[in-house]
């Protein structure tokens, strides 16, 4: 198993060093067409993830990689805009970093944001769903290449995440800004392909709401790892074989545009309520 805090020793020493002992509340992940949240908020600094050792790059289309330290209403928060995939060709551990610099620096909620396909028939793109649970084929092997034993071993690792008084704390959120906000099981798909209409008829079978690729390895390590953590689906097309349309990353990042105005509000809202 990879020593995590030695391989990243250095950027994390950076970032502890650049930070000089800031207090920040919550850690937020932008998924695909999320990315411009920073713009809503103050920003105290950034970094180019191109410049920070041993820190992936990304090659998706609307992840920047930069790191961004903002200010809402006094409450600091970072922001990882953008994430890492396996089908870019990472390991576990890189899809893992923004969860990994969350850890060791203290910072005790993770907000998990995602570009998911709706299964179930009574989403439609533009929805933001609170996830409740995730599932999917073959997570336990990926991770054990980053987490101990135990960790896999203990179910409750697991049970708690997504972490139901964050979860909590989400709905009360998405209540005062009046934000429909609805809730359901996220299915994870390595990829690098889009499910078949059979695997998506199948997942519906298991009582899935929404499928992706991302997200799942991040939240069980940060979980099992002490932290706090929840996540949102920005529900951009109908899963396949559900719709006529053949699916691509253009139609995720333009139904992302749809939710803009209500995503920003309500991550401004839940970043609020930490103190």
């Amino acid at each position: 198993m990879i020593d995590l805090e030695s391989h990243y020793g250095e950027l994390l020493d950076i970032l502890k060093k650049d930070l000089e002992g800031e207090v920040i509340h919550l850690a937020i992940v932008l998924g695909s067409g999320l990315g411009k949240f920073p713009e809503t908020i103050k920003i105290v600094k950034t970094w180019d993830g191109d410049n920070l050792p041993n820190y992936p790059r990304s090659t998706v289309e609307g992840h920047s990689g930069k790191l961004i330290l903002g200010d809402i209403e006094g409450k600091k928060c970072l922001v990882f805009q953008g994430r890492f995939h396996f089908y870019e060709g990472y390991q576990v551990h890189e899809t893992i970093v923004p969860s990994i610099i969350t850890k060791y620096l203290g910072i005790p909620y993770l907000l998990l944001t995602n570009a998911a396909g709706g299964v179930n028939l009574d989403f439609e793109p533009g929805d933001l769903m609170l996830c409740t649970s995730f599932l999917g084929f073959g997570i336990k092997p990926e991770l054990d290449q980053v987490m101990k034993i135990a960790q896999l071993e203990d179910r409750n690792n697991f049970l708690k995440t997504p972490d139901p008084d964050f979860n909590d704390i989400i709905i009360w959120s998405a209540l005062e800004e009046k934000v429909h906000l609805k809730e359901g099981v996220y299915w994870y798909n390595k990829g690098p392909t889009y499910e078949t209409p059979a695997e998506i008829r199948m997942v519906d079978k298991f009582g899935v709401s929404a499928v992706g690729m991302s997200t799942v390895a991040e939240a069980y390590w940060a979980s099992a790892n002490g932290v706090k953590v929840s996540c949102i689906s920005c529900i951009t097309n109908y899963a396949a074989g559900l719709s006529p349309h053949k699916l691509s990353h253009e139609d995720v990042t333009i139904a992302a545009k749809l939710v803009e105005n209500k995503f920003n509000r309500l991550v401004r809202r839940i970043a609020a309520y930490f103190e």
